[in-house]
């Protein structure tokens, strides 16, 4: 899929859940702030609990731009945990290493996040590690390594180019976006994380399979 048609079905898909998905799909989301399709401005007929459950699943999950079967993994092991499910989820995957690196704005995108990472550009610790899905854990510093600093996008986010167009960098990090580092202070709390989620529906909906 080219560039284009991937920009153009986040816009669909964010206009489908009702959040914007990307930046270039927040500026679509205000000149058309309605479902995609002929039927897109007809108001829509009450949803079904489970309906609206399986669509706040999918807002977690298109946010966080992951897999169904990631998604599950994650929801077990918040299951697991001590607190409640719905915060635990988020927290977890907040600590993804894509996650962390668009929080930072080192990158604009999760998907460009994950090609940065898949590409081995950076490093935790000062280990490459080449996961997306790798769980950054608190006193960990994430950045770019040496020989890819000099690129174009990391670039643009070393002078701050993504910084205006992203929410504000969450407590839980700390940014050194001139050096290309961030570093996790702490486990985030969910009312921190800048993700549009009613988790509780979420566990609802995977209580109930």
């Amino acid at each position: 899929m080219s560039t284009k048609s991937r920009t153009r079905s986040k816009t669909r898909l964010s206009r489908a859940l009702g959040i914007p998905l990307t930046p270039k799909a927040a500026k679509g989301f205000e000149k058309r702030p309605y479902a995609p399709g002929e039927h897109g401005r007809t108001k829509r007929k009450t949803d079904s609990d489970y309906a609206v459950r399986l669509r706040e699943k999918q807002r977690l999950r298109a946010q966080y731009g992951i897999r169904e079967k990631q998604l599950r993994i994650a929801f077990n092991e918040a299951r697991r945990a001590d607190g409640l499910t719905g915060e635990n989820l988020v927290e977890l995957l907040e600590m993804r290493l894509d996650a962390v690196l668009v929080r930072a704005a080192i990158a604009r995108t999760t998907a460009q996040a994950r090609q940065m990472i898949v590409h081995r550009h950076i490093i935790v610790d000062g280990q490459r590690v080449d996961r997306p899905s790798f769980r950054v854990k608190p006193g960990q510093l994430v950045g770019v390594h040496q020989r890819s600093e000099g690129m174009e996008p990391f670039q643009v986010a070393a002078a701050g180019g993504h910084v205006d167009l992203l929410p504000k960098t969450p407590a839980y990090l700390e940014v050194e976006l001139d050096k290309l580092q961030v570093r996790l202070v702490r486990r985030p709390k969910r009312a921190e994380v800048p993700v549009t989620c009613e988790v509780q529906l979420v566990v609802e909906y995977y209580a109930a399979r």
